[in-house]
């Protein structure tokens, strides 16, 4: 809780004093963009109801006090008063060291290699206790994946799958698809030939960040999925190459996709995208829809290749991949910023027919949210 405040002699910031001796300072003007009260944010849905230019320039500081574990500040020239509760403050402080890895993922998320099990739930558990929903999201979002298994043997079973937590994403491959053989197919994945791990349709931007996988029948010799955490394989890349690896997060990749009549689909991002201050945020990796690659200047484009293979390389290392042959009613999700999925090959007189499916990472997100508020509340 805040123990004492001290206002700048400028009024631009103060600093407030913790019990355990730690300080944070706050900017005037960041205070007052930031306030709490009913003319500042609705109460309601917590939106903010002014506009930057609405808070004068020359916003300071003009008193500063420290009670009953709540700031209370009044800012010149206008005079408002506002008061922030301590663990607010806290929660919110910007004072602090910042991360500065480049390349480095976000707090929260685990990077794994093949000794990571694949995390499965029980479908009917997942359906009837936010507990067991709470920790499924959980790992999707912690580990980028998870299975659910008992599910119901039936089509269209994956859409209510998505809507646990979201919204079914609907592209040129419709509400849904089917991954099965086919005679004349428009997508290698209709087809029995096993795949490259891989990200799907690095060629849409932005990308469906889930996919869902629905297994109805899996009778056939081989047809085993495998994932493979895309993050842990640029980290590798990081560690043993880290100019290749800025490479391939520095310029962007084409891909593209044309595979049906009325469609022809392009992008231009990064192999490894990176936010503004170096955090890795996602992966594009598929060769079957790599277009070629013309943003990379001359005297670069064979380190960026080397870059590329070596990246290859380690996405196809056995010890990366976690894998798993799905059963009739069991599904997994990817999330598809992030993991690579691909699939063994498959053959002899059984089948294999799954379902598949996009949603978007901000309903899984949202409701995650939700849930750990309801839960820990």
């Amino acid at each position: 809780m805040p123990r004492s405040v001290s206002a700048d002699a400028s009024g631009s910031f103060l600093t407030l004093t913790f019990d355990d001796g730690s300080k944070r300072r706050f900017h005037a003007i960041w205070l007052r963009d930031n306030a709490l009260d009913p003319e500042t944010r609705s109460p309601g849905n917590g939106q903010r109801l002014i506009t930057i230019g609405d808070i004068p320039a020359d916003t300071k500081i003009s008193t500063a006090s420290v009670e009953n574990d709540a700031l209370t500040v009044t800012f010149a020239p206008d005079g408002k008063t506002v008061s922030f509760p301590g663990a607010w403050l806290r929660d919110h402080a910007y004072d602090i060291e910042q991360a500065s890895q480049f390349g480095r993922v976000a707090p929260g998320i685990d990077t794994w290699s093949s000794s990571q099990p694949a995390p499965a739930f029980d479908w009917n558990k997942v359906t009837s206790s936010p507990k067991a929903k709470r920790d499924w999201l959980d790992a999707i979002a912690r580990l980028g994946f998870a299975k659910l298994v008992n599910g119901p043997v039936k089509e269209g079973a994956l859409v209510d799958c998505a809507e646990m937590f979201g919204f079914i994403r609907e592209t040129n491959y419709g509400k849904f698809f089917e991954v099965r053989t086919e005679v004349n197919p428009t997508n290698l994945a209709y087809t029995g030939l096993g795949l490259q791990a891989h990200t799907d349709n690095p060629y849409r931007d932005p990308v469906p960040s889930l996919q869902i996988l629905y297994c109805l029948e899996n009778s056939a010799e081989g047809g085993e999925s495998i994932v493979v955490d895309g993050f842990r394989a640029a980290e590798r890349l990081r560690d043993e190459n880290p100019e290749g690896f800025a490479l391939l997060a520095g310029y962007p990749a084409r891909f593209e996709y044309k595979g049906s009549d009325g469609v022809h689909l392009r992008s231009r991002r990064p192999m490894i995208e990176l936010s503004p201050d170096g955090e890795m945020i996602g992966i594009r990796f598929n060769n079957r829809s790599s277009a070629p690659f013309v943003d990379i200047p001359f005297d670069k484009m064979e380190s960026y290749y080397a870059a590329y293979r070596r990246l290859g390389e380690f996405i196809d290392d056995p010890d990366m991949g976690v894998s798993f042959k799905l059963e009739p009613g069991e599904s997994f999700i990817v999330d598809n910023t992030r993991v690579m999925h691909a699939r063994l090959g498959y053959s002899g007189s059984g089948s294999r027919w799954l379902q598949g499916c996009y949603a978007d990472k901000d309903g899984l997100l949202s409701t995650l949210n939700v849930l750990h508020a309801q839960l820990e509340g």
